[in-house]
């Protein structure tokens, strides 16, 4: 795709925000040049009196401001790097930030815009990723901007006397700032799409069902998404338990107490039963059956209602969405219980996980190439199916539910098949560097082998452009009726109901 206009790539390239001008880089790509402008804060950084409070824009800046490198993280600890994909921390106070990644900086394209809002079980993970740097984007047309959010307790937890859903609040203000800027960096505000992965891709579909975010976005592509709407007795519980833990007062002023480390050592205990830890397996049920406990909560404010019901109710139903998810998120999670459930029948351990007889026979019986891999491939694949692939079809549902004639067929899903030839399976973030086109970044062959099959990193990531550029992927949409999905796989395909195998869980 041609740019619009020339520019001299020989000079570092400036752009006038809202609160100031910023420097940022030109970097030497495959295709058309891009310019990188990195840790630019949307935000104040949220320590003393700002902690726990909701995010306030940044004050301007005299003169102008370097943004060649990526600002500090509020992940803290390079080890919560829970996800494969490379996420480093940054040390730093000013961690609300945004990266901007333009082919037109300064220049009037009005190009579609990609934000990108990470993972991690939002208690983890970096918008500072190689993974999600834009340069393909770019050369494709496309500006492209990742964000940062505040994680874990600060920015998800129940706090007597601050703001909730602090992390939330973090979002909407980072749009903010994409509307009132992008322009400026090349981009069109009228023309935004959000991403995310896993609890980004949780995030975007929290954002579809607010009300008060319509204005912000124009079109939503979800990978392996699943929201939190943790309720607020929840939320309740675990703020209690980690007080109770810490030695202080369930109060803002209790908690400001605590240093950041304090905060990140206990909310994993607090999360645990008053008992003592659970064996994983327990944890993993816990996991599928009741969601993250650190993640948006429904306080009927921030998020009214539980997003199912707002989309259910038609919020967002004018906004083109794809969702998906991978064949196998977190198969790979029982790989070390593989000889402990070797001789454990199928049906036996799917009981144990709540399903009746009929449902478990029906299940095994639509999944015939899956139970071939054994009792613990079989239960990683049930884990994948309850927590995410169930999860796409009751979403397409409470989309046709809510909208009108004229917003059906705005869905389209997809599976991603490819299976890693390291880790055999078709697993949790697999898909991530084919979206992103980034087949030749760091620690790829960790997930996707040593040569990784450029062709299929060519169809999902034009088919991402596609739907960024002209809210349609290219593939038939997903209805009740009609359930075409896009299965991405070496070759890939289009099939009529490629989620067909896990109705049996859906009643």
């Amino acid at each position: 795709m041609s740019l619009p206009i020339e520019l001299d790539t020989s000079v570092a390239p400036e752009v006038r925000t809202t609160a100031g001008v910023v420097r940022g880089r030109w970097r030497p790509t495959s295709g058309a040049a891009s310019a990188a402008f990195l840790g630019i804060p949307f935000a104040e950084a949220p320590v003393g009196e700002l902690r726990f409070a909701a995010p306030v824009p940044h004050a301007p800046w005299e003169g102008v401001r370097d943004a060649l490198d990526f600002g500090a993280t509020p992940q803290r600890e390079t080890l919560a790097e829970i996800t494969l994909i490379p996420e480093p921390s940054i040390p730093g106070e000013s961690t609300l930030n945004v990266n901007v990644f333009t082919p037109t900086p300064g220049g009037d394209a009005a190009l579609p815009v990609l934000v990108y809002i990470h993972g991690g079980g939002f208690t983890a993970g970096s918008p500072a990723s190689p993974w999600y740097d834009g340069a393909s984007f770019n050369r494709d047309g496309v500006v492209t901007v990742s964000i940062s959010y505040r994680l874990g307790f600060d920015g998800f937890g129940l706090i007597d006397g601050a703001p909730d859903n602090r992390g939330v609040l973090d979002w909407l203000l980072a749009l903010e700032w994409v509307q009132q800027n992008i322009g400026a960096f090349g981009g069109d505000a009228s023309r935004v799409t959000i991403v995310g992965q896993s609890a980004g891709g949780g995030a975007v579909l929290t954002l579809l069902g607010m009300q008060s975010a319509q204005h912000l976005f124009h079109g939503v592509y979800c990978i392996s998404g699943a929201v939190g709407d943790v309720s607020r007795e929840r939320a309740t519980t675990l703020s209690l338990r980690l007080a109770e833990l810490a030695g202080v007062e369930p109060t803002r002023a209790g908690f400001a107490t605590l240093s950041e480390e304090r905060i990140l050592e206990l909310q994993q205990k607090a999360q645990e039963p008053a008992s003592g830890p659970i064996s994983p397996m327990d944890g993993i049920k816990i996991l599928a059956t009741e969601g993250l406990a650190l993640a948006p909560m429904v306080d009927g404010i921030v998020i009214t209602r539980p997003t199912m019901d707002s989309i259910r109710q038609g919020v967002g139903a004018d906004k083109p969405l794809v969702l998906g998810a991978t064949d196998d998120e977190f198969s790979m999670a029982l790989d070390d219980a593989k000889g402990k459930l070797r001789f454990v029948p199928k049906g036996l351990l799917l009981g144990k996980a709540g399903l009746s007889k009929p449902v478990r026979k029906a299940y095994l019986a639509a999944n015939p190439n899956v139970t071939k891999r054994g009792t613990a491939a079989t239960f990683g694949h049930y884990l994948t199916d309850i927590m995410f692939r169930t999860f796409v079809l009751r979403l397409v549902a409470a989309r046709d539910a809510g909208a009108a004639p004229a917003d059906l067929g705005r869905t389209w899903v997809y599976r991603f098949s490819w299976e890693s030839p390291t880790y055999h399976y078709a697993m949790h973030c697999i898909d991530v560097p084919f979206f992103f086109d980034c087949l030749g970044s760091e620690k790829i062959a960790a997930i996707a082998g040593d040569n990784p099959p450029q062709a299929l990193a060519d169809e999902v990531h034009a088919e991402a452009v596609a739907f960024v550029t002209t809210g349609d992927p290219g593939w038939p949409a997903y209805t009740q009726r009609d359930g075409f999905t896009r299965v991405f796989d070496v070759p890939s395909s289009v099939i009529p109901d490629g989620y067909v195998n896990v109705r049996p869980l859906l009643g």
